[in-house]
């Protein structure tokens, strides 16, 4: 997948790869990182039955995984799906979730929380909330 908008990192800024569930809140986190000149990439592992695709196509610096919880993705966008599809995506993400630098799960956070706390660990470096075991 060859994003033409996305803008390629300099040669000292790290790949920053963004990954997780549907309506976790990628999307809006991009957006929101873009606006603060962070260029992260969309990464849509969740839709791949590859285990590491999001290592083949990406490779990034900084894996971010976003996680929510069914009834949650299902209220934010009224998807029309089942739980069992959202344990599917789940597993297609077991991979990415377990190399995972920064895993937040977005259920109670706000948009602006959830922004507020990826710049954190990016600027921070490592000292955030790691994959749950």
């Amino acid at each position: 997948m060859n994003n033409t908008s996305e803008k390629p990192p300099s040669q000292n800024q790290s790949v920053i790869g963004i990954v997780g569930v549907c309506a976790a809140g990628k999307s809006t986190l991009i957006k929101g990182l873009k606006e603060h000149g962070i260029h992260p990439r969309h990464i849509a592992q969740e839709h791949s039955y590859v285990k590491d695709m999001w290592k083949r196509i990406t490779n990034p610096d900084v894996l971010i995984f976003l996680d929510a919880s069914f009834l949650v993705t299902r209220d934010r966008r009224q998807i029309d799906w089942t739980e069992a599809d959202w344990a599917e995506q789940q597993r297609r993400l077991i991979h990415a979730r377990e190399h995972a630098d920064f895993y937040i799960n977005t259920d109670d956070l706000t948009v602006e929380q959830v922004l507020e706390r990826v710049i954190d660990f990016i600027k921070q470096g490592s000292d955030g909330e790691h994959a749950p075991e």
